[in-house]
């Protein structure tokens, strides 16, 4: 991962964003495999496991928490607060 890839988490909508929170959450679980054979033997099992799932969903979530507050809530702070 030497060269840039991600030069900016500003999305022009909200689903650009949870795209792209989710692109971060995958290549973030590559990242963090070592070895890609191991990552491949454990993928049936997590896919199953409904605890693991929940996880993975959290990761997205975060991840798209932050995408969101780069882009102000996409320009429209405060709009749905009330």
């Amino acid at each position: 991962m030497g060269k840039l890839w991600l030069p900016t988490l500003n999305t022009s909508t909200p689903q650009e964003g949870f795209e792209l929170a989710v692109k971060l959450s995958r290549l973030g679980m590559m990242v963090s495999q070592s070895d890609n054979e191991v990552g491949k033997g454990t993928r049936p099992v997590h896919r199953h496991d409904r605890a693991q799932l929940i996880a993975a969903a959290h990761v997205i979530a975060l991840n798209f928490q932050t995408i969101a507050a780069a882009n102000e809530w996409w320009r429209h702070p405060g709009t749905n607060t009330e």
